[in-house]
């Protein structure tokens, strides 16, 4: 990095996770944090000592090649598409937009101008989804049969404007997709909402991908244990994955034939070893700032993109759309949701 151009970097809000975000940008390697948009100001003395700024165009007019935003997400459209007229590049936090129009937007404003943009989809950085991502691009399960994720805790005083599906599944949708490499083809879902906010709280949503693999996820912000698991079964056994504390876990079908009469008469049923993997743990934003940058300066870099992205926010709006219809929704290959 010693030899390469520094970057000057900007951010957009000073909440619960821009603050992370700033913490990360003033100690990146080959970055310059020079400036952060916050009309309420610095409440939490976050900003690592760059100047604090009230609009964007303040931002902008500071000269930086990209920028992370941060701020509600009802906002992410209006401020992405500041940045993209300017030229400047943006790693958008999750979901992309509240709607599918605004994702639609944002990712023609960036794509049309040739700027790098990626959301803001940490659970790809994950060390436990980072490694079940490459054994099972190695074929280390053979056939996957399915994947379940639960995603559960406290209600995050930090949203307003979104609810539990925007918010929170958006991961969910996003990590079962990135560690299969298949497409939502179809989802079914209920919801519940339980504290007098106007959005849901809970979900179950069921659904199916373009390879025939079955998804389950149960979402909730309502929940005194918090939770974040997902599990992908296989041909070979089945990985488990504790993303809270980084784990991954194989549990193999048995390689030792069973005298039990019973059990005969299925496959790949008993139980066999169980390995819990040794990984190196990164701090997950650490890694999707390090990719960001180097996407910036044109190096290779796994980011995620604007349009997966809008895929992400249109199979929410799938989710939203059957849990009210009480329908099964269809997701066709340009990831549009049309009825059953």
């Amino acid at each position: 990095m010693s030899t390469a151009k520094r970057l000057r970097a900007g951010l957009v809000g000073l909440g619960s996770m821009g603050r992370h975000h700033a913490r990360i940008l003033s100690g990146l390697e080959g970055v310059d944090f020079v400036g952060v948009v916050d009309p309420m100001g610095d409440k939490h003395g976050a900003a690592q000592g760059a100047p604090v700024l009230s609009t964007v165009e303040e931002l902008i007019d500071l000269g930086v090649d990209y920028t992370v935003v941060a701020c509600p997400t009802a906002l992410h459209e209006t401020v992405g598409l500041q940045l993209a007229e300017a030229g400047v590049c943006a790693l958008i936090e999750k979901p992309l937009a509240d709607t599918v129009d605004g994702a639609r937007r944002l990712v023609e404003a960036f794509e049309s101008r040739g700027l790098v943009a990626g959301v803001g989809h940490i659970e790809r950085c994950n060390p436990a989804l980072r490694s079940l991502r490459a054994r099972l691009e190695a074929g280390e399960l053979g056939d996957v049969y399915q994947v379940v994720t639960r995603r559960q805790g406290p209600f995050p005083h930090r949203i307003a404007d979104v609810g539990v599906v925007k918010d929170l599944a958006t991961h969910d949708i996003d990590l079962t997709g990135w560690v299969t490499g298949g497409a939502y083809a179809s989802i079914a879902a209920h919801t519940v909402s339980k504290s007098g906010r106007p959005h849901e709280d809970m979900v179950s949503a069921v659904g199916r991908l373009d390879d025939g693999t079955m998804v389950n996820h149960l979402v909730n912000w309502l929940s005194p244990l918090k939770e974040r698991f997902t599990s992908v079964t296989g041909e070979r056994g089945c990985f488990i994955a504790d993303t809270l504390t980084a784990d991954l876990t194989f549990h193999s079908n048995s390689a030792v034939a069973t005298e039990w009469e019973a059990l005969q008469a299925f496959r790949g049923v008993a139980e066999g070893d169980m390995i819990r993997y040794a990984i190196p743990k990164r701090e997950p934003l650490l890694v999707e700032h390090e990719l960001f940058r180097d996407a910036v300066l044109g190096r290779p870099a796994d980011i995620c993109t604007l349009r997966q992205g809008l895929r992400t926010v249109e199979v929410a709006e799938a989710v939203l759309k059957s849990a009210i219809d009480g329908s099964t929704v269809h997701i066709d290959r340009d990831e549009r949701a049309a009825a059953e």
